[in-house]
């Protein structure tokens, strides 16, 4: 068995849509109206047709509800910051801030109160611990990966 992907009810799909293609520059692979799918497995599908597919038109949605989150990666979790400033109106749950473990990441709502996060590379994390003159054995701790990750980072 193979994880395909993951659904997202949405209340305005076209909102949605232009929220995953313009912030997180997700591209669409399929558009039927009612059912957006973009590359890596993101699936958007409108309430209204999650009622159908559910025989249920008494289905609780909680939007917003904190429980699980959309995680992405970048490279450059500074340039992405500087594109993520185009679009003052996103609420942010949690401020870009760096974690114990050397990572940087921000978290904020898709326009149906989905949490996002947008962290940096943890290969990105690794390489600038050991630029920065840490030994692969303190990487290795701070980050809490293993040497074999740690090491392939030093060769890249």
């Amino acid at each position: 068995m193979k994880l395909e992907g993951t659904l997202l009810v949405v209340k305005d799909i076209n909102a949605s849509r232009r929220f995953y293609q313009d912030v997180l520059s997700r591209k669409v692979v399929l558009d039927l109206g009612v059912y957006v799918v973009f590359e890596e497995g993101l699936y958007l599908l409108t309430e209204g047709q999650w009622i159908e597919f559910l025989d249920s038109k008494s289905v609780p949605f909680n939007y917003g509800n904190n429980v699980c989150q959309l995680g992405f990666e970048d490279g450059d979790i500074d340039a992405f910051m500087a594109h993520f400033r185009k679009f003052p109106d996103i609420k942010v749950l949690t401020p870009l801030k760096e974690y114990a473990w050397g990572q940087r990441s921000i978290r904020f709502y898709d326009p149906d109160g989905h949490v996002i996060e947008v962290g940096e590379s943890m290969t990105v994390v690794v390489k600038r611990f050991l630029r920065s003159g840490l030994s692969v054995e303190e990487t290795m701790q701070k980050t809490m990966f293993p040497r074999e990750f740690v090491e392939m980072c030093a060769k890249e």
